[in-house]
């Protein structure tokens, strides 16, 4: 699935390397084309008062859209 740059999408995986769960909410900052011509993106994480916790990149294939019968919530790292 292609997203769009600069919105939310949800981690379909866990990156424990990252302290990040299945579910987390991500910013998308930058969409990437391997070789191969596997995609992925550049994901900002951030704390419940907006500080930055983590950047990385995933395989597009990691992330999940936002549906409109989720609801957010918060959890301890």
């Amino acid at each position: 699935m292609r997203f769009d740059l600069y919105t939310d999408a949800a981690l379909a995986c866990d990156l424990p390397e990252h302290r990040l769960r299945r579910g987390d909410i991500v910013k998308l900052v930058e969409h990437h084309v391997a070789p191969d011509g596997t995609e992925g993106y550049s994901i900002e994480v951030f704390t419940a008062i907006g500080s930055t916790l983590t950047v990385t990149t995933v395989p597009a294939n990691a992330l999940e859209a936002l549906r409109q019968d989720e609801v957010l919530c918060a959890r301890m790292l």
